[in-house]
């Protein structure tokens, strides 16, 4: 049951994640990056500090009590992440939601999936136990799925006009998209190492009582301002540049405050996707590592279902539309692979040996 409500928690924030720019198809008269750092404000610097708030005895004496290096850590890899981040939203730009999305995750489930694995020392537990190896298997999978929906976006660049593409798409460009995707994907793992690295501030937190779910809580306020930092500074240079300072005062005002409450769901949303990741990693036993995987999993589902409702793909013939969703199937079985191995690592008693008794005592 316990893997069950993980695999759950891990959905509902790749749903979170994979939503969090629909929004954005609604603002106006706004500069991209406008947008970009008015949802980061609310995902990125309110909701950390709302949620760690909520969820915790006491958010601000447990980021005191915490050992500088954990702090250090989370915070540095949110920086890395930050330049992920902003890499990412910039191919959804270029690419659409569904290609955007799609080769990012790809990296990043590889980078995310395996170094944290690596650094916690549990990479061994793929190859030398059965539950291992399904979840080895089912990360394979994954990797096949993402690949497949890739080449469904690979298949709608070739038959699409440039005005057909950018009708979809309206930034559309594939060479630059593809570019700051792969270059994304590769520094948005930086969360999840974020995660290992800040691991002493979760184990402060427990330490002062804190439900055991919501460990993860105030290493986010960390990671999260890392994250910020990068954006805000990127975003207020390139707004100098353009001199695009006059949109956070945009007349007529109803469509100002309308473009802020658009930044503010988005914000939610993207806060939600790590709220849920945080707390669903919890749940996740010995293959804790693996919920990056079924969270990379989940986005691109949601992502590509949001392609299609959008009509990303309404040009494209059947064949692309076929392989997009033969994709989106192979990535809902990896998903269920991980979790059997995840649940029959929980099941199966530890072996007597001392390499057994290191990795039971991981988190």
């Amino acid at each position: 049951m316990e893997q069950l409500v993980g695999i759950l928690l891990l959905t509902l924030g790749g749903f979170s994640s994979a939503s969090f720019y629909v929004p954005s198809y609604r603002v106006k008269q706004w500069a991209w990056e406008t947008y970009w750092i008015s949802l980061g404000l609310v995902a990125w610097i309110i909701m950390p500090a709302v949620g760690g708030l909520l969820t915790t005895p006491d958010l601000w004496g447990i980021l005191r009590q915490s050992p500088v290096s954990g702090m250090i850590g989370a915070y540095v890899f949110g920086v890395l992440w930050g330049f992920g981040g902003l890499m990412c939203g910039l191919a959804l730009r270029y690419l659409g939601i569904s290609l955007g999305q799609s080769i990012s995750l790809g990296v990043c489930a590889i980078v995310g999936t395996l170094v944290p694995a690596m650094l916690e020392g549990k990479i061994g537990l793929l190859v030398s136990t059965l539950p291992g190896a399904i979840v080895l298997l089912g990360f394979l999978v994954c990797l096949a799925g993402i690949a497949l929906c890739g080449y469904a976006g690979v298949l709608k660049e070739r038959q699409l006009t440039d005005a057909e593409k950018k009708e979809s798409v309206k930034d559309f460009a594939l060479v630059k998209g593809i570019l700051v995707a792969v270059f994304g994907g590769v520094m948005s793992a930086s969360m999840a190492l974020a995660f290992t690295a800040g691991k002493p501030i979760a184990d402060a937190a427990i330490a002062v009582h804190t439900v055991e779910v919501f460990q993860n809580m105030p290493l986010l306020v960390l990671a999260l301002a890392g994250g910020f930092t990068t954006n805000f500074l990127a975003t207020m240079l390139i707004t100098a540049k353009k001199r695009a300072f006059g949109d956070y005062v945009l007349r007529p005002r109803h469509i100002l405050w309308f473009n802020y409450f658009l930044a503010a769901v988005s914000g939610l949303m993207w806060y939600g996707q790590y709220f849920c990741f945080g707390t669903g990693k919890t749940k996740m036993g010995d293959y804790s590592y693996a919920g990056w995987s079924i969270f990379m999993a989940a986005i691109i589902i949601f992502s590509n279902l949001w392609g299609l409702l959008l009509k990303e793909w309404r040009l494209v013939n059947r064949r692309t539309r076929v392989n997009l969703w033969l994709g989106i199937l192979i990535l809902i079985v990896s998903v269920i692979m991980i979790g059997v191995g995840d649940g029959l690592a929980r099941s199966a008693a530890p072996a007597p040996n001392a390499v057994a008794t290191v990795f039971q005592n991981q988190p």
